[in-house]
């Protein structure tokens, strides 16, 4: 395969899922914004949606004050922010138009097919009626776009580079999310996060968590009991039969790269193994004793390094 056409495929499939990602985070704290809470409070919660992806300057750069209405139409329809819905909309369909010929017709027709209802729905203003229905439709794209894939593609190198682009995607917005919610309980995070009133620190705000992953029912299902910080961290990051843990993405990453290996590529498997095998050995407990923002950090530092690794072995230089 041509590393220009594993390089388009790769980012569809990554402008795909971050889609989906920031709308699972915009729905939930939209959802969240409708509970009682000060105006401060408020505030904090949408520079926090902000500080997950890494925004808040270029969100400055635009607006003075961080407000609802502002955050949601500068991650929605803003065309200068490149992580908006609809560019990662816009990018998934160009990366699908220059790599028609490496895709099914029903792959690219779904592709196309959201990028041209997006416009729609945005020019007739449906997502400022109903914005929890818009987020829904984005998921549900997205969805629909992994399972026209799995459903009709030909298992070979096209279909790997989609799912390592999903799964990276998939690992680093996991992390950021646990990051920026435990991070902004505890400011220094260290031992146990029980007393301090932590526990109580909102039912709602755990379940909302949970709920942007799809994980609230997978966590009464596993755990059957309270929410609690520790069990939380434990299932997004250590079970490998929840599908968004960390462990879960690394494990398709690693499994994907050996499909796809090539002569130069052996240090980029190691580094990805590695990355595994730390997350398969370890222990929620003394992740949280030594630090799990300390942790997170680090990890999104070595998931990142893994997808420049990728991109020098496989794809096409930036």
């Amino acid at each position: 395969m041509l590393s220009r056409t594993a390089d388009h495929l790769f980012w569809m499939s990554r402008y795909v899922e971050r889609a989906e990602n920031t709308a699972r985070l915009l729905s939930v704290a939209y959802d969240t914004s409708m509970l009682p809470q000060a105006p401060g409070q408020a505030r904090k919660a949408w520079q926090g949606v902000l500080s997950i992806s890494e925004l808040v300057p270029a969100y400055h750069a635009l607006h003075d004050e961080v407000t609802r209405d502002q955050v949601l139409h500068f991650l929605v329809h803003e065309e200068s922010n490149s992580a908006s819905i609809l560019s990662c909309l816009r990018s998934a369909r160009e990366n699908a138009r220059a790599v028609r010929g490496a895709l099914t017709t029903e792959v690219w027709e779904t592709h196309n097919q959201t990028w041209l209802e997006v416009g729609k729905q945005l020019e007739d203003g449906a997502f400022e009626r109903d914005p929890a229905q818009f987020f829904e439709w984005v998921k549900d794209r997205s969805h629909l776009s992994r399972g026209v894939t799995q459903g009709t593609m030909l298992k070979d190198e096209a279909y790997r580079f989609l799912r390592l682009g999903t799964f990276l995607e998939r690992a680093d917005n996991t992390a950021r999310l646990l990051d920026v919610k435990f991070h902004a309980i505890e400011r220094d995070y260290h031992g146990s996060v029980r007393g301090k009133g932590v526990v109580q620190f909102d039912f709602y705000h755990w379940s909302a968590l949970l709920r942007s992953v799809s994980a609230f029912e997978v966590y009464r299902k596993v755990y059957r009991d309270v929410i609690t910080p520790e069990r939380v961290a434990e299932l997004l990051m250590l079970r490998a039969d929840m599908p968004r843990s960390l462990l879960a993405c690394l494990q398709e990453v690693v499994d994907n790269l050996a499909l796809v290996a090539n002569e130069q590529s052996g240090e980029t498997q190691r580094k990805a193994g590695r990355l595994l095998a730390d997350l398969r050995y370890a222990r929620i407990d003394e992740i949280l004793a030594t630090g799990l923002h300390a942790y997170l950090t680090q990890f999104l530092e070595r998931v990142n390094a893994l997808g420049a690794d990728i991109s020098r072995d496989f794809l096409v230089p930036s």
